[in-house]
C-alpha cells in the first residue's frame, strides 16, 4: 500500500507540474521516472525500457514521414487547389479545409497534418479577408478528430494497440478505429462547420511575425530560362499562364533596365523581370512558370548538393551593421555566403537592381544559403529570422513519389506483412534514398520532447499497474458500475480521460488510463475492447485547453487566442463527442 501511495503522489505532483507549465512536460516525466527508480519501485534495468517500446519508434517514424510529405510540395498543391475552388462563404471555407486536415491526420501524425495545413489556412484567411482566429482552432480540432480514425493517426491509438496486444495477444489493426472514429469525426466536422466557428472571437494574431514586421510584397528579380513557360509570350499575357497575383515593375534585357515595359513586349530567354508579389504568390509564380530567382542558380553551383541549401526570411534589426549598405558593396555572397533573393519594404516601392538597394531597418529579406551556416550568418548580419513558412522555391516536386512510399508503408501494415513501427521506419529509409528527406531532416523532424515524454512515462504507467494502483482505481469505478448501466460506466471513463488529456499529454493519459480500463473490464467481466477504444478516443479529444495537445498550442499564437477561447468551442464539442461516442462504441465493440 505504501508503494501505491508513493506512485499516486508522484503522479499527482506530475499533474500539478504539467498544469503549472513552469517545467517542460518531458523534464517532468524524466523526474518522475528517476524518482520512482531511485526508491526501487521501478527496477533500474527497466528504467529506460520505454524508449525501446514500439509506440515510441512508431511515433518518431510517423513524424519523419510527415515531414517528407511536407517537403514534397503538399502545401503548394493543396493551397493552389483551395484558392481556385473554394467559395466566399466562411462556413464553406472552414468546412473544406478542416475536412481536408481531418482526412490527412487519419493517415499521418495529426501534428504533421496541421503543420502542412496551417500555412495554407493562414494564406486563405488573408486572401479571403477572414480573421485567422475563425479558422485555426477548427483546423486544430479537425486534426484531433481525424486522428481517431486509424491506428497511425495519433500516438494514443498506437499505444492503446500495444496494450491490447499485451492483453489479448493481438493489437488493434490499422482500420479497427475507423467505424467509431469516422462517425465521431463526421459529427465533429458538421458541428464545427455549421455552429462551432461562430462561437469564436474574430481576432488578429498578436505574435505573428508577419504582422509584427508588416511584411508587404516582395520585390525580386526573376530570370526567364530556356524551359520557362512565359518565354516568347507577350508581357500582357502573363496572367493567362499563372494565377499568381504579381506585378511586373521592370524588365532587364541586355543589362538595360526598362522601367515600364510595354504590354506587347515579347519576353525572351535570359530576360530578367523585376516583380512585386507576396511570399505565397511569389512561390507559385516561380514554380508554375519554371522561372528562377536570379541569384539562386549561382549559389547552387557552389555547393555539393541542393539539399544543403535553405531559403529563409529575416528582418533587418535597428542596430544591424548592414543598414544603409547594399548587397553589392558588402559583397554579400562572397563575404557572408548568402544570396539576396528578394526584399520587402513597407510603404515604399523599389524599382532598381536588388544588389543596389540600400538596406533599411525593418526590411524583410529573403536570403538563400547553406543550412549549416545560416544561423551564424543571420546573427552576424544583425537580422532576426521569421517563422518558417515552408519556402520551396525552385525545388523539384516529388509528391507522387512520396505518396507512393507512404502508400506502400500503409499497405504493408494493412496486409499484415510488417508491423507498423517497421513499415514506417522502412518508409523513412526509402524517402531518404529517394531524396525526399535529407539525413539531417530525420533528426530535425522528430519532436524530441514528445519522444522523451512518452519513453519516460511508459515505465511510470507500468508502475501504477504493478503496485496495484490501477486496480484500486478500477475497483472504485467497478463499484459505481454495479449501480450504473454499461453506457454510463463508459461515459464516466470517457469524461475522466478527456479531462485528464486537457491538462497532460495525451500519450501520457493513455499510459495512465489503459491499465485502469483493462481492470474495469475484468472486474465487470466484459471485453476489454470497448474500454480501450473509449480511452483512445477520450485521450485524442483534448479540446478544452491550449496545453492538452500540441495542435492546440500550435494555433494559439497565430490565431491570437486566449486560454478561455478554447472553452468556447471545446465544451460544446466535448459534450457532442460524449453523446456520439458511447453509442458508436457499443454498436461496433459490444461488451
Amino acid at each position: 500500500m505504501e508503494q501505491v501511495i508513493i506512485v499516486f503522489g508522484t503522479l499527482f505532483l506530475a499533474l500539478i507540474l504539467f498544469i503549472w507549465g513552469r517545467f517542460r512536460h518531458d523534464i517532468v516525466a524524466v523526474i518522475c521516472l528517476v524518482f520512482l527508480t531511485m526508491i526501487g519501485i521501478i527496477p533500474s534495468e527497466e528504467a529506460f525500457s520505454g524508449f525501446s517500446h514500439p509506440a515510441v519508434i512508431t511515433v518518431a517514424a510517423v513524424l519523419i514521414v510527415s515531414s517528407g510529405l511536407k517537403n514534397a510540395g503538399m502545401i503548394d498543391l493543396i493551397g493552389r487547389w483551395l484558392i481556385k475552388n473554394i467559395g466566399d462563404k466562411v462556413h464553406l471555407q472552414i468546412g473544406v479545409i478542416t475536412g481536408l486536415v481531418c482526412v490527412a491526420s487519419a493517415f499521418m501524425n495529426n501534428v504533421g497534418a496541421l503543420a502542412i495545413s496551417m500555412p495554407v489556412a493562414i494564406h486563405i484567411a488573408r486572401k479571403k479577408n477572414i480573421s485567422p482566429s475563425l479558422i485555426l482552432m477548427p483546423l486544430a480540432f479537425g486534426s484531433l478528430l481525424g486522428g481517431t480514425m486509424t491506428l497511425i493517426g495519433t500516438p494514443p491509438n498506437i499505444i492503446i494497440a500495444t496494450f491490447r496486444a499485451e492483453e489479448l495477444g493481438q493489437p488493434f489493426g490499422m482500420f479497427d478505429f475507423t467505424p467509431a472514429g469516422a462517425g465521431i469525426a463526421l459529427a465533429g466536422l458538421v458541428f464545427i462547420t455549421l455552429v462551432g466557428w461562430r462561437l469564436l472571437p474574430s481576432r488578429q494574431s498578436e505574435s505573428s511575425g508577419e504582422d509584427r514586421f508588416h511584411i508587404q510584397d516582395y520585390i525580386t528579380e526573376v530570370l526567364i530560362t530556356k524551359r520557362s513557360t512565359i518565354k516568347d509570350i507577350l508581357m500582357g499575357n502573363i496572367r493567362e499562364i499563372t494565377d499568381a497575383d504579381i506585378r511586373v515593375l521592370g524588365l532587364i534585357r541586355n543589362k538595360q533596365l526598362i522601367h515600364v515595359p510595354g504590354w506587347r513586349e515579347a519576353l525572351k530567354e535570359n530576360d530578367v523581370l523585376i516583380v512585386e508579389a507576396d511570399s505565397d504568390d511569389l512561390k507559385e509564380f516561380v514554380n508554375h512558370t519554371k522561372t528562377e530567382l536570379l541569384p539562386e542558380k549561382q549559389l547552387q553551383t557552389d555547393v555539393e548538393s541542393s539539399d544543403d541549401i535553405s531559403i529563409v526570411e529575416v528582418v533587418v534589426m535597428p542596430n544591424s551593421p548592414i543598414i544603409n549598405r547594399t548587397a553589392s558593396s558588402m559583397k554579400l555572397r562572397s563575404n557572408y555566403g548568402v544570396n539576396l533573393l528578394a526584399i520587402a519594404r513597407k510603404d515604399k516601392q523599389i524599382i532598381q537592381r536588388l544588389a543596389n538597394v540600400r538596406f533599411n531597418a525593418g526590411d524583410v529579406l529573403l536570403i538563400q544559403g547553406q543550412k549549416d551556416m545560416l544561423d551564424d550568418t543571420i546573427s552576424t548580419m544583425g537580422c532576426l529570422p521569421l517563422a518558417d513558412r515552408g519556402f520551396s522555391i525552385g525545388k523539384p516536386k516529388k509528391i507522387a513519389l512520396s505518396l507512393g512510399i507512404f502508400g506502400l508503408s500503409i499497405a504493408t501494415v494493412v496486409s499484415g506483412l510488417l508491423q507498423v513501427q517497421i513499415a514506417f521506419t522502412l518508409a523513412v529509409i526509402l524517402m531518404v534514398l529517394a531524396g525526399v528527406l535529407s539525413v539531417r531532416e530525420i533528426y530535425t523532424s522528430i519532436d524530441w520532447p514528445v519522444i522523451v515524454l512518452l519513453g519516460a512515462m511508459l515505465p511510470v504507467g507500468e508502475a501504477l499497474e504493478t503496485t496495484g494502483g490501477a486496480d484500486l482505481i478500477a475497483t472504485q469505478i467497478i463499484i459505481a458500475g454495479d449501480t450504473l448501466p454499461i453506457w454510463a460506466t463508459l461515459a464516466l471513463l470517457l469524461v475522466v480521460t478527456m479531462l485528464l488529456s486537457a491538462v497532460i499529454n495525451n500519450a501520457a493519459t493513455v499510459v495512465l488510463m489503459a491499465p485502469i480500463g483493462i481492470g474495469i473490464a475484468h472486474g465487470l467481466n466484459f471485453s476489454v475492447d470497448p474500454f480501450l477504444m473509449t480511452i483512445a478516443i477520450g485521450a485524442s479529444c483534448a479540446f478544452l485547453t491550449p496545453i492538452g495537445h500540441q495542435s492546440n498550442t500550435l494555433v494559439m499564437g497565430p490565431g491570437g487566442y486566449n486560454f478561455s477561447d478554447y472553452l468556447r468551442l471545446g465544451i460544446p464539442l466535448s459534450i457532442l463527442i460524449v453523446l456520439v461516442t458511447i453509442p458508436l462504441i457499443l454498436y461496433f465493440w459490444p461488451v
